[in-house]
């Protein structure tokens, strides 16, 4: 498993959170619709998944909140928002699973 690499990139990430440039997180939104992730949510509106913003309501006093997220992008999650399991994403590197759950932590209202 590829848990403590994944957790070991991301410890930091929460902090960083805050430190996206405006680029970065446009850059992040093209590789969120690039994997399909605006697909199944939208920053603001409920689609089949969570909105962003509430997804980084619910984390925002979570200290391991991008480990959390990046841990539910790399292996998919079952639960936490309702009974629609969000599908694994094997296929993205470390450093895109860090820059999306960086990025979803940063949507606001």
């Amino acid at each position: 498993m590829r848990i403590l690499p994944i957790s070991l990139l991301l410890l930091s990430g929460l902090a960083q959170a805050a430190d996206m440039t405006a680029a970065e997180q446009a850059s992040a939104k093209e590789l969120a619709q690039a994997s399909g992730c605006l697909s199944c949510h939208s920053l603001t509106e409920k689609i089949v998944g969570p909105a962003y913003v509430k997804v980084a309501e619910k984390y925002q006093a979570d200290a391991d909140a991008v480990a959390s997220l990046a841990q539910s992008i790399q292996y998919g999650s079952k639960g936490k928002w309702g009974r629609i399991p969000m599908p694994a994403h094997p296929s993205l590197s470390p450093e895109d699973i860090k820059t999306l759950a960086t990025w979803v932590l940063t949507v606001k209202k």
